[in-house]
């Protein structure tokens, strides 16, 4: 644990020259960058205490914890019958595998091909999957993390289908090419029996028959398979002779085939929307033909085609008919129809009508053994954009509800906000509101995939994850211990009235498709205040309550005008004077703000607002209820801009948001617009009241140019406003402000004047260059447009604010701080940081009492005091001087709408210093301020610089956030270069630099975020939530927190066959498949026809990975897994024998009952 004592700090950089006083540096990847201490150019010995960082760098430790949602672009499903676990493959080349609520696992193929089929060893803990490349893997479900133990790789044919029978070790693998091979499970080598398309087929046949489609063993023998062309060719294999027992024609193409359990039928599904079922008595012709869907015609003429049938099962029931389950097949005349799956049982049609493509759909039975009467219960269904289960038990086929969070995309993300150890009850009160508006009619059943085991771990704190949505929709999940499930629900849209079919174009030119798309999210759960900002210029402030109210709504208008000219030219001091001091105070009359430029007859025309709020009385329900909406309105027949910053102080009763226009502060406890500034007129007179007669243009000037690098020499006037909080890189002075971080003053028009005339004809520096203020071009699929068709603009630090050098608002924050230097306590302030890397302090003049508070107008005033760092601001906090991170105050959460006399009469209760450490606060404090470039911590009220770490000089941060770990604050950044890096406070010192993830997407960018106890996440598809944790505990305790996928389950017995049936129904009991497919007697596979590559979780691999010190051990490990599993084969080869010489001895005890009586003419 390293000490920092800020004395001999800066006694040891009392020597150095000025210039040394940051170490800037270059790093590698633009990620590292040099971070030190700064002069503080006041008295010396102004910090007596020491800050103790218990942080250190092995503490931390990038790793993905789970991942939550619907699987993105899903491609295949299986189903293990005993296990009672789903997977569910995608075309990224990832696998689902899910079971019981709490166990969900992800895991990826490293070639990124998108999975083709899966099959499920069934209760072996074990599932192949066959990818686009063409290459099979075997993984190793037995561990908490799936890993791959082999794979193989085709060379030379393209994989089409696979079947593994139940309880066998060898893999059919259809090909393109027709042929069929044949894969040993256990050592993954390819056999050297091949069925040859050629070979299957008659000699007669002129045509190729296409590719393999379907592969499955009789029910009735196992030593006959049954093989499906794409042409309609079926073919009836004997695998001991080796030849076409029996071979079908139909004229149409095939999709699948199903057998009958008795094994004497089939079912075939076809291209023109038909079903056949075959007898193998009589293969000439279908013993039966039907066109589900298709209109009969007169004269025994045949039905219309339709639309293909893709998958068809044909399950039976011992006390029923049969079900026969399919999907598509319906009349192309029903163009509009949306895909279905339709249920035939006996004569009764249903069709379950589906609101996404079916991709894939399995029938869950109650056996896993082909020959015995099925007993469906269920149908999984996996859509291209959700899961559902059907319960096929109720004549009704209701669904079962769904415990995943499937749903997390219904309508497309736009923002995240992640909250971790928030307060224990507000999980409960979420849900209690939630649970009574939750969809009905939904099965009366358990979820029928319940396999695996699942328990919380050490991790007890509780999570909350929000989620905005396109829609206007929020969506509150719980999140503790790696699960997800949703509390409650929220929509913001229900506050708008509903726009009629060409209405509203004029007001709603900036987004034409989601006019309700959430922006940002504001949420303190301690006072449970809620704001939101949407994409169409709003801001709703929402409280909570548990009782129902109907009111009205009340609204308020702020108008932000840019109203500086784009010609900068410098112009003698003859502009018209500041408005009158009584254009700015609030209204209670009036609820609109006002700017800070005369009315002229346009604007009051222009004042409208995007969308309307209802001006009726609205009921509101139980749960968060619309307090209050603030709109920016049109100016001068231009829209409002979105909204780019948004805070609340729920203690102050105040609301600030921001864009590039300006600042707008409105107090929501009296509904009055407190601030309604301009970004230039920021930076005037520090007394908002008094301010001289001054240029705009002039003053754009200034600001603009001062907050860039100049590569030109420095002028003397610019090399004398160099302090000790200045940045100074390359010799330059970045701060545009640095005389006021020491003296607390502006420069004089005088000294601005000397800066207009440094470069005549042309600006005194360059135009800013940030990367808020430009534009990132990112690859986006088509399936995406809709997501980012509203992002125009977006409001985050990595979007175009505006193509011009407009200075956005980019951070608020509320705190009991030092707004000015000669301050001695600490007062209420508004933290402003800018895109142009400036720091503003605004103080707020609150009354004292509470009933003053309803009734006495709260001032906003500049304090004068400006900080200035490279890049845009992004995140402000505060530490005590004992280094504990301070809490922005707060209000406790009452009930607004409490009946109770009590409750009316209780008073506010305000938190307002809430710090980590149990000290006060004392005669100073610092603050952290972090910009897309570098960092600097300052101490307040002297203003002093203490640290400055620059991050990034090659990229930029996206997501920068404060957070608490193991008791101690640290600086958590996301770089735009895919870099996580974390520093230690308030000395900014790197504790973590892993490059983890580029940017890829503006999804990632725009959802990313850090929370407390070492907790991250981000939308990593459009339909799923990646977390992680950079916490190095976490990461040792993931696999305790972790579901085990798979569970010792002894497989259900079979059902007795009876005597006759098992000396005359087949000689399934007798195929010996690895006589038969063994090398003995098929011989090797060409070389290269495959390649066998062991993987990381075999024997092979690990071996490979055995080495150095550990090496013996890793090697007596593995030779003590091989035992344990050469054992483990043992015993159940020994249970085998011992249930076949049972099962004998109890037919032939039966036999010899049945025939000891009888004489020998009676046989």
């Amino acid at each position: 644990m390293k000490k920092f004592n800020f004395r001999k700090v800066l006694d040891g950089f009392t020597a150095s020259s000025p210039g040394s006083g940051s170490s800037g540096g270059s790093n590698s990847g633009g990620a590292g960058s040099g971070s030190g201490p700064l002069h503080p150019g006041g008295p010396a010995g102004v910090l007596r205490e020491e800050i103790q960082e218990t942080l250190t760098s092995e503490y931390f430790q990038i790793c993905k914890t789970v991942r939550h949602g619907f699987p993105y672009q899903p491609t295949a499903l299986a189903f293990d019958p005993v296990q009672k676990i789903l997977a569910i493959g995608t075309r990224t080349g990832a696998i689902r595998i899910l079971g019981r609520p709490g166990v969900d696992c992800y895991c990826q193929h490293e070639s990124g091909a998108a999975v083709l089929q899966l099959q499920f060893l069934v209760n072996e803990g074990a599932l192949v999957s066959a990818s686009s490349d063409d290459t099979l893997h075997l993984w190793n479900l037995r561990q908490k993390r799936p890993a791959i133990l082999h794979s193989l790789k085709f060379n030379r044919e393209r994989i089409t289908y696979c079947h593994l029978p139940f309880q066998s070790k060898w893999l059919y693998v259809g090909t393109e090419r027709g042929n069929t091979h044949i894969v040993n499970i256990e050592s993954f080598i390819l056999s050297g029996y091949v069925i040859m398309w050629n070979k299957a087929i008659e000699l007669s046949t002129k045509t190729h028959p296409g590719p393999v489609v379907h592969l499955s063993d009789s029910p009735r023998d196992e030593g006959k398979l049954l093989i499906g062309y794409e042409n309609g060719t079926v073919v009836f294999w004997d695998l001991k002779s080796k030849r076409a027992e029996l071979r079908v024609y139909y004229d149409e193409a095939i999709h699948s085939i199903d057998w009958h359990h008795e094994g004497k039928q089939f079912m075939c599904s076809h291209s023109d929307g038909s079903l056949t079922l075959w007898n193998l008595k009589s293969p000439s012709r279908p013993f039966q033909t039907t066109i589900p869907h298709g209109k009969s015609q007169r004269e025994g003429r045949k039905s219309e085609s339709c639309k293909p049938i893709l998958k068809v099962e044909y399950k039976t029931c011992r006390n029923s008919e049969p079900f026969i389950i399919f999907s598509g097949g319906l009349s192309y005349d029903k163009a509009c129809r949306r895909p279905s799956l339709t249920i035939m049982h006996g004569k009764a049609i249903t069709v379950l009508e589906m609101d996404h493509p079916i991709v894939e759909f399995l029938t869950l039975c109650e056996t896993p053994y082909p020959n015995e009467f099925q007993e469906p219960y269920a149908v999984a269904v996996l859509l291209e954009k959700d899961l559902i289960v059907v319960d096929l038990t109720q004549s009704n086929f209701p669904i079962f509800e769904n415990p995943y969070p499937m749903d997390i995309h219904e309508s497309p993300v736009t923002c995240t906000a992640y909250f971790a150890d928030c307060p224990p009850d507000l999980i409960l009160v979420l849900y209690s509101i939630g649970v009574k508006h939750k969809k009905q009619g939904y099965s009366n059943k358990e979820w029928p995939i319940s396999g695996g085991t699942w328990n919380l771990g050490a991790q007890t704190y509780p999570e909350i994850i929000i989620t905005g949505h396109a829609d206007g929709s929020i969506k509150f999940w719980d999140a503790s211990a790696t699960t997800l499930q949703m509390l409650y629900k929220l929509k913001t849209s229900k506050v708008f009235e509903k726009q009629k079919v060409g209405e509203g174009k004029q007001s709603c030119e900036m987004v034409e498709d989601d006019p309700y798309a959430i922006q940002m999210i504001y949420w303190c759960p301690e006072s449970r205040i809620f704001c939101i900002s949407g994409v169409s210029a709003y801001v709703i402030i929402y409280k909570f309550s548990r009782h129902e109210v109907t009111t009205e709504i009340v609204s308020l208008e702020v108008r932000l005008q840019y109203d500086v000219e784009d010609i900068i030219t410098p112009e003698p001091e003859t502009s018209p004077p500041f408005p009158d001091v009584s254009s700015q105070l609030p209204s209670s009359r009036s609820l609109s703000g006002s700017t800070n430029t005369v009315a002229s007859e346009g604007i009051t025309k222009d004042s409208i607002p995007c969308l309307n709020v209802k001006t009726r009385p609205v009921r509101m329900p139980p749960g968060y209820q619309a307090e209050l909406v603030i709109h920016l309105v049109w100016v001068d027949g231009e829209p409002p801009q979105q909204i780019t910053s948004l805070a609340v102080s729920s203690a102050y009763g105040i609301v600030a948001f921001g864009n590039c226009n300006g600042l707008a502060v409105v107090d929501f406890i009296q509904k009055t617009v407190l601030l309604s500034m301009g970004t230039v007129d920021l930076y005037r007179s520090s007394d908002l009241y008094q301010r001289q007669p001054r240029s705009p243009r002039k003053n754009k000037q200034f600001i603009a140019g001062l907050t860039e690098l100049n590569d030109s020499p420095v002028p003397l006037e610019l090399e004398r406003c160099k302090s000790p909080t200045s940045d100074h890189v390359n010799g330059h002075c970045t701060s545009p402000t640095s005389q006021s971080c020491s003296s607390g003053k502006r420069l004089s028009s005088a000294d601005v004047s000397k800066v207009n005339r440094w470069a005549p004809g042309r600006p005194p520096f360059r135009k800013a260059q940030s990367a808020a203020c430009m534009e990132i071009s990112l690859p986006v699929t088509a399936e995406e447009n809709r997501e980012n068709s509203y992002n125009r603009s977006r409001s985050s630090s990595i979007s175009s604010i505006d193509k011009d050098s407009k200075e956005a608002i980019t951070a608020l924050y509320f705190m009991e701080s030092f707004a000015r230097k000669n301050d001695s306590t600490i007062s209420p302030c508004l933290f402003v940081g800018t895109s142009l890397g400036m720091v503003l302090i605004f103080s707020l003049n609150l009354p004292i009492s509470d009933e003053q508070r309803f009734t006495e107008p709260i001032m906003v005033q500049p304090s004068g005091t400006f900080l200035s760092l490279k890049g845009a601001v992004l995140t402000f906090s505060c530490m005590d001087r004992t280094g504990g991170l301070m809490q922005p105050p707060y209000e406790v959460w009452r009930d607004p709408n409490n009946t109770d006399e009590n409750e009316k009469s209780w008073r506010r209760k305000l938190v307002l210093n809430s710090s980590s450490s149990s000290q006060e606060v004392g005669d100073h404090q610092y603050t952290i301020i972090c910009s897309e470039k570098q960092a600097k911590v300052f101490s307040l009220p002297s203003q002093t610089c203490l640290y400055v770490h620059n991050i990034t000089e090659t990229s930029f941060i996206l997501q920068a956030d404060v957070v608490v770990m193991c008791n101690s604050a640290c600086l958590a950044c996301f770089c735009a270069n895919g870099h996580i890096m974390i520093m230690s406070l308030p000395s900014l010192r790197p504790m973590l630099d892993v490059n983890y993830l580029p940017l890829t997407d503006m999804r990632i960018a725009r959802t990313f975020c850090f929370t407390n106890e070492g907790q991250a996440l981000y939308l990593v598809s459009p339909t799923e939530i990646q977390r992680l944790t950079y916490s190095q505990e976490m990461c040792d305790n993931l696999q305790d927190m972790l579901g085990d996928l798979f569970t010792p389950i002894e497989t259900p017995e079979a059902q007795n066959r009876g005597f006759l049936k098992g000396l005359f129904g087949g000689s399934g009991q007798t195929f010996d498949r690895e006589e038969l497919f063994g090398e003995a007697t098929a011989g090797k596979a060409s070389r290269s026809l495959a390649q066998h590559i062991p993987g990381p979780g075999s024997i092979e691999g690990m071996k490979g990975a055995a080495g150095g010190v550990m090496g013996e051990l890793t090697r007596a490990r593995i030779a003590l897994d091989e035992r344990g599993q050469r054992l483990g084969e043992l015993e159940e080869k020994t249970a085998g024998m011992m249930t076949s010489a049972e099962a004998f001895s109890k037919h032939a005890h039966e036999l010899m009952l049945k025939y000891k009586d009888k004489k020998w003419y009676q046989f």
